[in-house]
């Protein structure tokens, strides 16, 4: 057990101690070669890879597993615990983080949704706009759909016609010079 740990708790306000030390024996209990590390300024436990954290606020505790939604049991965990009794009980806590290990154990990867961005329709005064010049409409169609998306928002986001027609001329410009919406940061 880590002397990190151990400050961690002591300097939590009252009420999450008791909750941060009974949390913390359960992970060791449940898993005897856990190891306690810092992720993102939080105690959190690893055994072949990150398997849960804990963090104390000023009026609740918070705890969790990496894989929670792949550890059985996990989607009944209170959101905000005060006290030892909002805790479920010892046996099924003990299940949860031997099922969290065990996930670790057999390599066992979380698997994120990729939120794909519906497409942007085309306005149609770009579409003009790009009929009318070849080597911007060259450059905008060899560019993949994230950058024709960074020009085509830029443009619908103007609040003023004025505006937009600015950027509808600075876009067909950059575009003519086969520039990224963000050329100006690129590297050189």
């Amino acid at each position: 057990m880590s002397a990190a740990f151990d400050d961690y708790i002591a300097s939590a306000p009252e009420f999450a101690q008791p909750v941060l030390r009974k949390i913390r024996a359960l992970f060791h209990k449940a898993c005897p070669g856990i190891e306690e590390v810092f992720k993102w300024r939080n105690p959190s436990f690893e055994y072949k890879g990150l398997v849960g954290g804990m963090a104390a606020f000023t009026a609740h505790v918070s705890f969790g597993f990496w894989k929670q939604k792949l550890v059985k049991g996990a989607d009944r965990l209170p959101d905000r615990i005060t006290h030892v009794r909002d805790l479920p009980p010892d046996r099924e806590l003990l299940a949860m983080i031997r099922d969290a290990v065990r996930l670790n154990e057999e390599g066992v990867k979380l698997t994120r949704e990729k939120r794909a961005k519906p497409a942007l329709a085309m306005p149609a005064d770009l579409a003009s706009a790009l009929k009318k010049n070849r080597q911007a409409r060259a450059t905008f169609d060899g560019f993949p759909p994230g950058q024709r998306r960074e020009y085509i928002e830029w443009i619908v986001e103007a609040k003023q016609q004025a505006t937009r027609d600015r950027r509808l001329a600075t876009t067909i410009e950059w575009l003519a010079e086969g520039k990224r919406k963000n050329w100006k940061y690129e590297k050189c």
